[in-house]
């Protein structure tokens, strides 16, 4: 099932994000994945998801060159 990130994307774009096993609780955010991972093992969270958040949202239609032989 897919998960809405639209609230996530509009507060962390450009970020990373840890994340807890729900897949929607933010508990920590940096400019590097090292910086949001250090940021949520001193909060307590051992094993954070963790996400790269993009700058922008774009579309992609296509498929890969595999396919195409």
């Amino acid at each position: 099932m897919a998960i809405n990130w639209t609230h996530i994307y509009k507060k962390y774009k450009g970020f990373w994000v840890a994340l807890k096993a729900d897949e929607k609780t933010v508990v920590a955010s940096g400019k590097t994945a090292k910086e949001a991972w250090l940021s949520a093992q001193k909060q307590g969270y051992s094993k954070p998801i963790l996400a790269k958040i993009p700058k922008e949202v774009v579309g992609y239609v296509g498929c890969s060159y595999e396919v195409l032989l």
